[in-house]
């Protein structure tokens, strides 16, 4: 059967979910310090759809951090399972794991990049450390400038860049080995407002080209409202409601969606208010 004009708009628009590709069951995750054990993560449960780009949402200190980072295992969960497509991550060995986690890319909220390193090299870093032949590194790395709109910028060094520029390499790199799956992590948190709006626009235009599945990190919650089609809240290492954006936001149901939509709304009242006089 022919795929309907509508059901591919939704699947450009990465909002066609009905395939489960990332699951997350009873995470649990405990860091102990001298003075104290903190329990970060308190049985975390979270389906994402294949495609989608899906927000989750937080003050600090609310464990999304760290639940990013035991999805591709950087932080290793006490228990609990995540599964990525067919591959339980929580399950594998170190040379799997190494192998899968190059399907999962990341990007950061400092960028992460080499500063000795100018962008190409940034770019062929994880290539290369994949075994990649030469010829395929140089190819691979002009597609992900070319993507990004830095290819004027290849042999800059990230000291010459501005901030929305390290990040358009950052995510480049985190293309490079062809994920199926893109981690942010407070990806614009470090950048002015035009350009966290550059880089979105930059996310949902790879979800679309590529069908790639999005976690986006955040306590912006403009960035969710302008990112994202399904949502999570997340408070004391839990995730107290899930479900689609434009809901959340109409109908909040826990105090911290409240709060968080509370002040998003005074925010933007604030500002009309002051444009106005």
């Amino acid at each position: 059967m022919s795929e309907t004009g509508t059901a591919k708009a939704n699947r450009l628009k990465g909002i066609h979910m009905d395939e489960k590709f990332i699951e997350v069951k009873q995470l649990y995750k405990t860091f102990h310090t001298k003075k104290q054990d903190i329990e970060v993560l308190k049985g975390i449960d979270l389906s994402v759809g294949k495609g989608d780009i899906y927000g989750i949402v937080g003050f600090s200190g609310a464990g999304k951090s760290t639940l990013v980072r035991c999805i591709n295992r950087l932080e290793e969960p006490d228990s609990g399972s995540v599964r990525i497509g067919d591959k339980e991550i929580t399950a594998l060995g170190k040379a799997e794991l190494n192998r899968q986690r190059r399907k999962i890319g990341m990007i950061f909220q400092q960028f992460n990049l080499f500063d000795s390193m100018t962008v190409y090299q940034n770019i062929a870093y994880p290539l290369k450390m994949a075994g990649t032949p030469s010829k395929e590194v140089s190819a691979r790395v002009d597609e992900m400038l070319a993507l990004v709109g830095l290819a004027e910028k290849r042999d800059a060094y990230p000291g010459e860049l501005s901030g929305g520029q390290k990040q358009r390499v950052g995510i480049a790199r985190a293309l490079a080995n062809h994920p199926d799956v893109l981690l942010s992590d407070e990806a614009t948190s470090a950048l002015d407002p035009q350009t966290t709006l550059s880089v979105l626009d930059l996310l949902k235009e790879i979800n679309q080209k590529l069908g790639l599945t999005i976690i986006l990190i955040t306590h912006e919650l403009e960035v969710i409202k302008y990112t994202c089609h399904r949502m999570a809240v997340m408070e004391n290492g839990k995730l107290l409601e899930q479900g689609l954006v434009k809901d959340i936001f109409q109908h909040p149901q826990c105090e911290t969606a409240k709060n968080f939509i509370g002040v998003y709304n005074k925010f933007r009242s604030d500002y009309w208010q002051e444009e106005a006089k």
